[in-house]
């Protein structure tokens, strides 16, 4: 991915260096369940891999009870200027916010663009208290992506999916959740929660996620007339990493049994076929997962 040398964004806060908890320690994956506008848009399928029951991480998330307060924090600080993992999220959302701006301005609208945070171990969020083990996720109730950078050797090492591009394909995919907040997809999903079966609304997270795989897959046609940042392999990458993150692929292996009725982000072809969807059209209305007869 031709990423060097290009733009970085102003909106990413750096907070590893608050002792938020112990580092990346596994349990979840990018682009997550969500569970409601006050919890955290949070990977809780992937828990299956590292023997996390994600009904477990849902509990310690809700609390039984309204998501925990966020602290007060100081004056959010940059990452330093030499770290190159930093260099490379930034420069990767930057992108998202040029493609994502010009796309809403053609559309009339104005993007709002989300901050991106780095952290280790843990973090407080206006969702509750994040977790590096829930792997990256977006908060809708401070338009906020966290991410542990020690995600992407879980990603590298435990999951099978390197590449620096399928590194950015992680982001796009959070962002493309922020794209459904401006929209209020997300908010149309949290209605519908308690008003469904569970395995109703299982669907509904399913197409979600799907939606959220295409969005990036926008992300990456626009960026790629605008600014040729793909290299060769780079698309594979990005496909390969939505192979090894599919419902179907993660719980077998965990070593259990495929259960379709539980799938919350869609089976490893859907998500390649999503993603690739939004490659090949970069149109938002080619993402329409919630009307496709056919996922």
């Amino acid at each position: 991915m031709k990423w060097e040398g290009n733009r970085e964004s102003d909106n990413v806060e750096d907070r590893r260096s608050d002792g938020g908890g112990q580092g990346f320690g596994g349990g979840g994956l990018f682009g997550g369940r969500s569970i409601g506008i006050g919890t955290i848009v949070v990977a809780l399928v992937g828990g299956w891999i590292f023997g996390i029951n994600p009904l477990t991480i849902l509990g310690l998330l809700s609390g039984g009870g309204s998501p925990a307060q966020v602290q007060q924090q100081a004056p959010a600080q940059r990452p330093p200027a030499d770290d190159r993992a930093a260099k490379f999220v930034s420069t990767v959302l930057a992108d998202t916010e040029d493609v994502w701006t010009d796309l809403f301005a053609k559309s009339g609208s104005t993007y709002q663009k989300p901050r991106l945070v780095l952290f280790r171990g843990g973090t407080p969020t206006a969702c509750g208290q994040g977790q590096a083990a829930m792997g990256p996720f977006y908060c809708p109730g401070d338009q906020k992506v966290y991410i542990d950078l020690g995600f992407y050797e879980t990603l590298q090492n435990k999951l099978g999916a390197p590449g620096d591009f399928a590194q950015a394909y992680v982001i796009a995919h959070e962002v493309g959740h922020h794209v459904q907040n401006l929209l209020g997809i997300s908010a149309r999903m949290d209605r519908m929660r308690g008003r469904v079966s569970t395995a109703d609304y299982n669907i509904l997270s399913v197409k979600l996620e799907l939606q959220a795989d295409c969005f990036a897959g926008v992300w990456a046609n626009h960026a790629q007339s605008t600014r040729q940042i793909l290299e060769q392999g780079d698309v594979e990458e990005a496909m390969n990493a939505a192979a090894k993150i599919g419902d179907d692929a993660l719980q077998r292996s965990g070593g259990g049994v495929v259960v379709p009725e539980s799938f919350t982000h869609g089976t490893s072809a859907q998500r390649q076929r999503w993603f690739d969807t939004g490659l090949k059209n970069g149109s938002v209305k080619a993402c329409d997962t919630f009307s496709a007869r056919n996922l």
